[in-house]
């Protein structure tokens, strides 16, 4: 099967439950924090497909990474159980981005992300959440990153689209044009 398609119905199914019992927002923390651990730790991945692992022990690193050293929750420990049961651990990952995004869908939550060359005050990354949020009519989760290769203005991203108004993209247009400009003179 295809693992998008296998990891949608899991996605799916858990929401549903969810929904059902009222863990939505507590299961979305801890789907959070699992997808931060994978992007963090890429030998998360690796240790989950080992076969040498015992189903206790992947089911201890899933809890630790999701949730650290927080109380888990019943519905997530269920859910886990489920997953490791039926051997689908090596899908963990993408359930666990299909079921962000579904949560993010259904209660209008734009994820975006601003990189800048120095870190921005509290002010500035409040304004930037509160406008994006009252442009596109949802509730903004706004990330920052500090990229000094950029060297000044800032990149922003949200959904599908970019803003890049960096300095160093500015300057690789400006050689651009020069480049073109000077094959048409030769």
């Amino acid at each position: 099967m295809d693992i998008g398609i296998i990891s949608m119905r899991y996605a799916k199914a858990l929401m549903g439950y969810a929904k059902s019992v009222g863990a939505e927002e507590l299961l979305y923390k801890r789907f959070d924090m699992l997808h931060r651990s994978f992007s963090k730790y890429p030998e998360l991945s690796k240790a989950l497909a080992n076969p040498v692992l015992t189903v206790r022990e992947k089911f201890a690193l899933i809890c630790t990474a999701a949730a650290g050293d927080a109380p888990i929750g019943r519905e997530f420990t269920r859910f886990i159980s489920l997953v490791l049961k039926n051997r689908r651990e090596s899908f963990l990952q993408y359930i666990c981005l299909s079921f962000l995004s579904l949560y993010r869908k259904d209660k209008h939550i734009a994820v975006g992300r601003l990189i800048t060359s120095v870190p921005v005050n509290r002010a500035i990354w409040e304004r930037i959440r509160d406008s994006a949020s009252s442009l596109l009519h949802v509730s903004m989760e706004l990330q920052t990153e500090v990229d000094p290769t950029i060297g000044g203005g800032f990149i922003f991203d949200i959904n599908d689209f970019r803003l890049d108004a960096s300095v160093a993209t500015q300057l690789k247009k400006v050689k651009q044009q020069f480049v073109d400009k000077n094959r048409r003179i030769v």
